[in-house]
């Protein structure tokens, strides 16, 4: 007989998010309509975020075509 794998236990990370009173509502109001709860709309909603940057983080670049060549290196 094999032995089976023993799995590495989950770890969890708290993070707070604050509302307004307003979006608050919102989010109640949309959660209470599609009957879910707010933490799962809101885990759905990044979860694209979350799993595609794991390995590394992303190349970000913010051109801001709108600015002037003032001074050209060539």
């Amino acid at each position: 007989m094999t032995k089976k794998k023993i799995r590495k236990p989950l770890r969890f990370k708290t993070v707070k998010l604050k509302l307004t009173v307003r979006q608050k509502k919102s989010l109640d109001n949309y959660c209470k309509s599609r009957r879910t709860t707010p933490l799962k709309v809101i885990k759905k909603s990044i979860r694209p975020l979350l799993e595609n940057y794991v390995a590394e983080p992303p190349a970000y670049s913010n051109p801001n075509i709108k600015q002037l060549d003032l001074f050209q290196v060539d």
